[in-house]
């Protein structure tokens, strides 16, 4: 078996030709889609697709309106003992939507 394969080789390096493809290779590999760039936005999509799904089965909007709703209160009605935990959830919301604005700008 391994002089069959050693036979082979010698038989495929003997006849072995080059052909001249004057940078052809090279264009054709410059021009096809590059597969890591569509695998990242493909995992982008499935990501936020699941983030919307899950917002909107826990009642995302609700829990949000009512958190502002309570932040602008005690804002409005200057009281000393203001929630923080309902502040930062809100920041955090925006800058989700940032990052999400900057994402879809690509």
């Amino acid at each position: 078996m391994e002089t069959d394969d050693e036979l082979l080789k010698q038989f495929f390096s003997e006849q072995k030709q080059e052909i001249a493809d004057n940078g052809f290779s090279r264009r054709v590999i410059r021009h096809l889609p590059d597969r890591y760039k569509r695998l990242a936005t493909l995992w982008i999509v499935f990501c936020s697709l699941c983030a919307v799904i899950l917002f909107f089965a826990f009642s995302g909007i609700e829990i949000i309106i009512g958190i502002l709703h309570k932040t602008v209160a005690s804002i409005v009605q200057g009281d000393p003992n203001l929630d923080l935990k309902s502040l930062f959830i809100a920041v955090a919301v925006l800058i989700c939507l940032g990052v999400n604005r900057i994402c879809s700008m690509e």
